[in-house]
């Protein structure tokens, strides 16, 4: 008899059976808010593809359903520079901003992880500051934005630049991740 029978026939309680009961990739649910005429220069569909293949590459967080969710936001200068002033003392725009759900040591309450996603937090763009920022480089804004989000994802997990070495190997990690959904620097022109 096959010992790990009860494992394939899900008849068993060992953590084999729930490992095997996972999704191979977590599920991503992305909510997208556009607030900028231009923010419809990415599909709204594509995100929760490219986030779901990201976490593939990165350390998650457990969430028992292998669901997560986060917020996308593209939007303007203006309310962004709002929200650099009010989060971080700085009265000027910013290309983006991350505000991690799970940064606090909060614990989070049972029933929730067994019934919903686990939420990683906000990811803003300012499409404005994304724009000025794809122009100085030769770059399109849509390569700019995706870029801002691989940036802002990784915030939401703990990574973080403080000196050369870590945004160096944050930068790198960006790269990765913009590969794995097929936009490599060449596409930095479309």
């Amino acid at each position: 008899m096959d010992p790990l029978a009860d494992v394939y026939s899900g008849e068993s309680d060992s953590p084999l059976s729930k490992l095997a009961a996972m999704p191979s990739s977590p599920e991503f649910d992305v909510v997208v808010e556009t607030r900028h005429a231009q923010a419809r220069m990415i599909a709204e569909e594509d995100w929760p593809t490219w986030f779901q293949r990201w976490a593939t590459m990165v350390d998650l967080p457990p969430s028992p359903l292998g669901a997560y969710e986060l917020s996308l936001t593209l939007t303007d200068d203006r309310e962004i520079a709002e929200l650099n002033g009010t989060y971080r003392q700085m009265d000027r725009p910013t290309d983006v901003l991350s505000f991690a759900a799970l940064e606090d040591a909060t614990p989070l309450a049972p029933e929730l992880l067994e019934t919903e996603p686990l939420y990683l937090g906000d990811i803003i763009i300012s499409l404005d500051t994304a724009q000025r920022q794809a122009d100085a480089a030769g770059h399109s804004l849509a390569w700019e934005t995706v870029w801002l989000a691989s940036h802002g994802f990784l915030h939401l997990l703990g990574w973080d630049h403080p000196d050369e070495e870590q945004l160096t190997a944050m930068l790198a990690k960006q790269d990765d991740l913009l590969q794995v959904i097929g936009w490599v620097s060449a596409d930095r022109q479309g």
